[in-house]
């Protein structure tokens, strides 16, 4: 059974910075690209972005493009996701999410294992 674990999460003051880091429990990252998203109190659950196995490729939502970066280290079977220059609207719940192929996607139907989230408030 595919498990992923974020962590990571917190509060922290507009223009601030935090990293999320989701680990899988078992060799379940390769050959899959993985994915961020986030949902928002109210709101539908949205990409923030994905990386393909190789870290060659990445994807990222407008609203988040120039301030959060998304690594992976495969050995460690973790993806990471670095979240500079904060802002209040980028208060959510955060998912990592493994997809059903290799290439980038913001379709939440091309991922199918899914972590429990971590919780990120932007204070203003």
């Amino acid at each position: 059974q595919v498990q992923l674990v974020e962590s990571g999460g917190g509060l922290v003051q507009a223009g601030g910075s935090l990293r999320l880091s989701c680990a899988s429990t078992s060799r379940t990252f390769s050959p899959y690209a993985m994915g961020w998203f986030r949902q928002a109190p109210g709101k539908e659950r949205e990409s923030v972005g994905a990386i393909t196995l190789t870290g060659g490729t990445t994807y990222y939502a407008d609203s988040v493009k120039g301030r959060f970066t998304i690594s992976r280290d495969n050995a460690k079977n973790t993806i990471y996701l670095e979240m500079n220059n904060l802002k209040p609207e980028d208060t959510a719940v955060y998912y990592c999410a493994r997809s059903t192929g290799m290439g980038t996607t913001a379709n939440l139907n091309s991922y199918n294992y899914w972590g429990q989230g971590t919780q990120v408030t932007v204070s203003s």
